[in-house]
């Protein structure tokens, strides 16, 4: 870190300073060689002889970085100042149920949107099948430039679209930022249930009455259906310094990966079969974890529709000296399964909110795929 220290000079101080860059000047293809390298098939392969969805996530991840390297690098400079960290995953939406293990992989991506101090990353997953590489994923990050020791903002360099297909992404990313301050505006952890929700929440209330004893505290399961408090698993990891990043803290990836297996298993006990992984958004970066830290996971079916279950990803450091609890991570994650599953019902006004919350995500992934 005294290193980095010493990069604080290559710093700009305005965004004007810096040369405008094309979305083709940070444009990168990386082959995952799956099928022409068996040797590194191993540590992709799951129990079911497909690819684990946890190593893709720490593969987006670190090629997110590497993209926005790519952006923002200068020419005279032997070393980045920048410290280039994943704040937000914006979405990730599969076309395939399926990742084979023995098919190479590529990924592709680019710079796609450009704040002051922020970087939208297109990517973009594809499978070779029969001599032709189809799609798989599509992923959209958030990346945020730091000061060389990871304290304040620093300044990235303009995107300048060169074409109208250019252009119509640079808006639709200015749009997804307009979109994720909306969500976050309309969070019902800061504004009431909607008319149409409380309706909802006040109609399940109803349907899980004793009828027999006019009471408000008797509550009835309904047929097939699973309460809400019955529905989660939970997950400790300690965080070793092999999963680390160049500032000493633990690797997002890791994290994904960690919340993502977690997310899995959940869906896969409640559903009683496996599911398949269909979508991941809104997934913010909320505070760093150190190495060294106890980090809590906590799966919890929030929803259900017919096959889909979605499921609400909780994890948080503790600090065993102060013995403090600290949020780092929500992760939503959309899974189906390969049965219709039962009904998920919420008992109280916390769970009534956490059912909401994530009806609302599975209705925006719903619009999208």
């Amino acid at each position: 870190m005294q290193e980095r220290k010493a990069l604080h000079t290559l710093l700009a101080k305005r965004q004007e300073d810096l040369p405008p860059r094309r979305m083709k000047d940070s444009y990168l293809e990386v082959l995952l060689p799956l099928g022409s390298q068996p040797e590194i098939r191993e540590k992709y392969l799951n129990v079911h002889n497909s690819v684990r969805f946890g190593r893709i996530l720490e593969d987006l991840d670190s090629l997110g970085v590497l993209i926005c390297y790519t952006h923002t690098k200068q020419e005279m400079q032997p070393r980045s100042p920048l410290s280039i960290v994943t704040a937000l995953v914006d979405k990730i939406n599969l076309c395939k149920k399926v990742i084979y293990p023995d098919c190479d992989i590529k990924f592709t991506g680019n710079v796609s949107w450009v704040g002051k101090t922020s970087m939208e990353v297109k990517m973009h997953m594809l499978q070779l099948h029969d001599g032709d590489y189809s799609p798989v994923l599509d992923a959209t990050f958030v990346m945020v430039a730091r000061d060389p020791e990871n304290k304040r903002p620093a300044f990235v360099n303009p995107l300048v679209p060169e074409s109208p297909e250019e252009e119509e992404i640079f808006k639709q990313g200015e749009l997804n930022k307009l979109k994720r301050i909306d969500f976050s505006t309309a969070s019902l952890l800061k504004m009431a249930p909607t008319a149409e929700e409380r309706n909802v929440i006040h109609d399940i209330f109803l349907n899980t009455l004793d009828t027999k004893t006019v009471s408000f505290r008797s509550r009835i399961l309904p047929p097939n259906s699973v309460w809400m408090e019955d529905a989660k698993l939970k997950g400790l990891q300690i965080c070793h310094p092999q999963e680390r990043n160049i500032f000493n803290r633990i690797f997002g990836g890791f994290l994904m990966r960690k919340a993502f297996e977690l997310g899995w298993a959940t869906a896969c006990s409640y559903g009683c079969s496996r599911p398949f992984i269909v979508s991941v958004d809104d997934i913010m970066f909320q505070r760093p974890v150190e190495v060294g830290s106890l980090l809590l996971l906590s799966g919890q079916v929030c929803y259900t529709e017919k096959n889909y279950i979605q499921v609400r990803v909780h994890s948080e450091v503790y600090d065993a000296d102060t013995r403090e609890h600290h949020t780092t991570n929500i992760f939503h994650f959309t899974f189906i399964s390969e049965n219709e599953v039962p009904r998920v019902v919420p008992k109280t006004y916390g769970e009534s909110m956490l059912y909401l919350d994530g009806k609302r995500h599975f209705a925006a992934i719903m619009k999208e795929i």
